[in-house]
């Protein structure tokens, strides 16, 4: 064992370096791939070199240094992968939301770099907060109770909006955030918590009905509660997609903590009555259902953005037109966010969307990895909820934009425009990095 106090052992010293020197070298790479994307653009719209490369240069290398160099201290052991593929895709996101700003009313580009700045601010401040990940376990009934309250926020007088017909932002002053996003991360870290202290009891028959042994279902109070408020409350706020992910993400997490597949087939039979009930009482489920069945009903009208997304994506082939000779930005409403997979299918081609793939793809292996890996029951759990909502939220808006699903309105995480959804990714990336060191902290401690 390493006591305090006692040098590590050379090989430990070793690993620990080749870790951070293996991600740094990845982070430089993703950032030269952001800025040759950058300095293409501008070549193809301005027929020039962009004049803002050195601060462009000095922000993109700045941040991603500091999030390195954040990591090094504070989480060594990390894994070495995930921040560099985050950096590549932030960086590429915001290429692409810079260069649909020639068609857009208002820029979002500087907008989207203010987030990144804050997304690694916190990044930074939650690997400084969160020591260690068995800390978030003592808080789990005040996070549900944040999350609560951060649920029903867009509800509330004077700080609620209403934007694209969903309630879901609030603003204070001049900013606009969607509370949402954070409740999301605390009810992984609640589920996670309560998941594992009744285990025995939702996996284990306790009550005797007639010969057999059935499971106690008092355990599964509160947590019915959690999720149903939580399910109800985007309801009301007429948000199918996260009500979508909320259900998913408690129902994997349930899963995964009992291994009982009747769990799951029983969520899914509530899944589907509540799918045919809210077509009939909600107008949004109903809209969206029938846009995916058949969007040329009204191609002008509501079914305009999924027929524009599918015609750039065939646009596209499979090298593309090149960045900045898409023209996706004039026929789609808001390619920034539900549609800029569209956009990068039309300038990249299946070559360029299957790279930001197989990236994600990557995130969502390390972050499994991180699961199983994890020195605790509670971390492990917490890693792979974390992991669900990263892969289904990914899944969701790449199966809307290709219409194999109906669209939900939801992000594409770290791509797309939301200062909301890039922060809480940004602290998810580190609380999954905390738990990533602490794994291979006890890894060094076992072979030393």
């Amino acid at each position: 064992m390493v006591t305090v106090g006692t040098p590590l052992p050379t090989r430990t010293r070793k690993k620990r370096r080749w870790r951070r020197r293996t991600e740094l070298g990845m982070i430089l790479m993703a950032s030269g791939l952001t800025t040759g994307a950058y300095i293409l653009v501008n070549l193809s719209l301005k027929a020039k070199l962009p004049t803002d490369l050195e601060v462009f240069l000095g922000v993109i290398i700045g941040l991603a240094i500091a999030a390195h160099m954040a990591t090094r201290w504070l989480a060594p052991e990390a894994d070495s992968v995930l921040l560099s593929l985050v950096i590549l895709l932030n960086g590429l996101g915001y290429v692409m939301i810079a260069r649909l700003d020639v068609y857009a009313k208002h820029p979002y580009g500087p907008n989207q770099a203010l987030w990144s700045m804050i997304g690694v601010g916190l990044y930074i401040v939650t690997l400084l907060v969160v020591k260690r990940s068995r800390d978030l376990d003592r808080y789990r009934y005040l996070l549900a109770f944040a999350a609560g309250i951060l649920l029903i926020l867009p509800l509330m007088p004077f700080v609620g909006e209403t934007i694209y017909g969903s309630s879901l932002w609030i603003h204070i002053g001049g900013v606009t955030f969607q509370p949402v996003e954070i409740a999301k991360l605390a009810l992984v870290i609640f589920f996670a918590s309560y998941f594992i202290e009744k285990r025995e009891l939702m996996t284990l028959g306790t009550i005797r009905v007639g010969n057999r042994l059935v499971t106690d279902p008092r355990p599964f109070g509160p947590l019915l509660l959690a999720a149903g408020l939580s399910l109800v409350a985007m309801g009301i706020e007429h948000d199918v997609g996260f009500a979508l992910l909320l259900f998913v993400l408690f129902m994997s997490m349930l899963w995964l903590a009992t291994g009982r597949l009747r769990y799951v087939l029983v969520g899914a039979v509530i899944f589907l009555i509540g799918t045919y009930i809210g077509s009939h009482l909600l107008y949004q489920v109903n809209e969206r259902l029938a846009i995916w069945v058949d969007p040329w009903k009204d191609p002008f009208g509501n079914g305009m953005q999924p027929i524009q997304g599918i015609i750039a994506l065939a646009t596209g082939g499979l090298g593309g037109s090149g960045l900045g000779q898409g023209a996706t930005g004039l026929y789609v409403a808001v390619p920034q966010s539900d549609f800029i997979f569209s956009a990068f299918g039309e300038e990249l081609g299946l070559f360029g969307t299957s790279a930001i793939l197989v990236a994600y793809m990557l995130i969502i292996g390390s972050g499994l990895r991180i699961a199983i890996s994890a020195r605790s029951e509670f971390a492990k759990l917490v890693a792979a909820g974390l992991t669900v909502l990263i892969g289904f939220q990914t899944f969701f808006i790449l199966a809307g934009v290709e219409r194999v699903l109906p669209l939900t309105g939801i992000t594409l995480p770290w791509v797309s425009y939301g200062g909301s959804s890039l922060v809480t990714n940004y602290i998810l990336l580190a609380i999954l990095m905390r738990i990533s060191s602490e794994a291979n902290e006890r890894q060094v401690e076992l072979l030393s």
